[in-house]
């Protein structure tokens, strides 16, 4: 008889994460005849500290370490893979539909998931408006979305970008959004919420 597999207990800070980053920019994947899932991070070569950071978190269930890589029209790419994992396929099996993600029911947010949700798909504009762009999302999941941020009092509504619709905080609930993530972002990615609060002190 063959051994056993054991898979690592991950830590809630590791299950946060990749909650977060399923949000964001975040994918997994299960491949056929495979029992379980794996998650892909993949970002802009110009957020490789950020891309370690994640790393350096979910490294005990990572089997190399993150590499560069072109992608089309020579974009470099930062990323890597974890190995596959029973957690991983638990989230799997809530946040997709086939191929496409959705926010399933009684969806609960915690500072550290809305933090990695901000750095990996927030922005500010020049008005002073705070976006998380939700686009991929369908309107169910953005309004269960939606009542996730009320839960942390947060104001917030859909706003609609182009023939998509994102999420924008309200301008009452920014200072409280900005201070409930501050103390999770990573140094590389601190210059999103920096410009955030400097627009919004700008902003008549």
């Amino acid at each position: 008889m063959g051994s056993q597999v054991v898979f690592p207990t991950l830590s809630k800070q590791q299950q946060e994460l990749i909650v977060g980053c399923i949000l964001g920019d975040g994918y997994i994947r299960r491949l056929q005849g495979r029992t379980n899932a794996f998650l892909e991070i993949n970002h802009s070569y110009k957020a490789k500290d950020y891309v370690d950071w994640k790393y350096s978190i979910l490294k005990n269930i990572v089997k190399s370490a993150p590499k560069s890589r072109i992608q089309s029209k020579g974009r470099q790419a930062y990323r890597f893979f974890t190995r596959q994992h029973p957690y991983i396929t638990e989230i799997w099996q809530q946040f997709y539909n086939g191929k496409t993600k959705v926010v399933p029911k009684q969806f609960e947010l915690t500072p550290l998931i809305v933090a990695i949700w901000f750095m990996d798909d927030g922005s500010c504009t020049k008005k002073g408006d705070l976006y998380l762009n939700t686009q991929q999302f369908d309107m169910l999941s953005q309004r269960r979305l939606l009542h996730a941020l009320r839960l942390l009092g947060i104001k917030a509504r859909l706003n609609k970008d182009g023939k998509y619709y994102r999420i924008r905080i309200k301008k009452e609930s920014i200072d409280k959004f900005l201070q409930l993530i501050e103390s999770y972002i990573h140094p590389s990615m601190m210059y999103k919420l920096e410009k955030c609060k400097r627009v919004k002190t700008l902003t008549p």
